[in-house]
């Protein structure tokens, strides 16, 4: 098996280690200061489970790669339409994309039976941009329950989980899926493959939508909002409202808005990674976590007054935060 990690940040480069370490011809692709160091060091991963070090091939070029059996993609799911330089040349006539993202993907209706079969949502595929750099049959769906993060140059410290659940879009438990899945698994992840992987996505997002955006208007932490009554009320209102959404367009994961609040509490005083993209000045990846779940709630019919407001205020923050000193965008 040859896997490609394009984007071998804290996620990718952690995958990658653990596929390397169990045999698995493995390139990451990265760039800066952190490929420097992994070029000449490997991957040194920090982890309550065990340190250890890998050396997988690290490039800047995926030329230098050629095709792959696998792309798994660490990148930001804001930055998927501009992937192509960096994906295509990876490409043969069966590679398989998995991507390792939050919120809605934009293969989400791709081989889904019912009224929005391959409808294309322009939140999350704007003009099929999407669609035409990473086609939805090549795509395997990721939810990553992991959390890691850079140390230093080359150096990844995880922090927590170490499952990565994947899935057809078609419903289907594919070869490719249970392939990959064993090669996880010899590197000392979990990999299970769901039947229906869009619960797993509505259960993960049930957070990311509320929680996200809150924090980075707020600038709060995750124990913050849960710690405040007004904003725990909000977040409870804004996760009801996703889970009706998901039921309009036929998911109902099993799982309570109290039990989604009390797992975030225990994280504590964590940062969301959009408070921490917007503290550092890197774009907002909102479009997928709220915007998305909006236009499906248009899409269904369902009132989501608490969403669109949030959504309002958030979209606002993301256009002003990414606006040069004194413009008026």
């Amino acid at each position: 098996m040859k896997v490609a990690v394009v984007g071998a940040g804290a996620i990718g480069a952690y995958v990658g280690a653990a596929l390397h370490r169990a045999g698995t011809e493995v390139h990451l692709i990265a760039r800066g200061p952190h490929l420097a160091a992994m070029r000449r060091h490997g991957v040194r991963v920090l982890s309550p489970r065990g340190d250890f070090t890998a050396r997988p091939a690290a490039t800047d070029d995926p030329s230098d790669v050629g095709p792959v059996d696998y792309v798994f993609l660490g990148l930001k799911a804001n930055s998927y339409a501009l992937s192509g330089p960096l994906v295509h040349p990876l490409m043969r006539e069966d590679t398989a994309v998995i991507a390792a993202q939050n919120g809605i993907p934009w293969w989400y209706f791709h081989g889904l039976a019912g009224p929005y079969t391959d409808r294309r949502l322009d939140s999350v595929d704007p003009a099929g941009s999407v669609s035409a750099t990473l086609p939805p049959e090549r795509a395997i769906g990721c939810v990553v329950y992991a959390a890691t993060e850079i140390e230093a140059p080359g150096v990844v410290r995880h922090l927590e989980g170490t499952r990565f659940s994947i899935g057809e879009p078609d419903r289907s438990v594919s070869r490719r899926c249970l392939d990959f899945s064993e090669a996880m698994v010899a590197g000392g992840l979990k990999c299970p493959v769901e039947p229906d992987l869009r619960n797993d996505i509505w259960i993960k997002l049930l957070g990311n939508i509320s929680f996200n955006p809150i924090s980075a208007l707020a600038r709060a932490t995750m124990g913050q909002i849960c710690r405040h009554p007004d904003a725990r009320a909000l977040v409870e209102s804004m996760m009801r409202e996703t889970l009706d959404v998901a039921a309009a367009v036929g998911c109902r994961p099993e799982i309570s808005v109290e039990r989604r609040i009390a797992g975030a509490e225990r994280v504590g005083d964590h940062k969301t990674s959009t408070l921490q993209d917007l503290e550092k000045g890197k774009p907002l990846e909102l479009d997928v976590l709220l915007a998305a779940v909006v236009e499906l709630a248009e899409l269904a019919g369902t009132p989501v007054p608490t969403l669109r407001a949030v959504h309002a205020l958030a979209d606002l923050l993301a256009t002003t935060s990414s606006a040069p000193a004194g413009s008026t965008a």
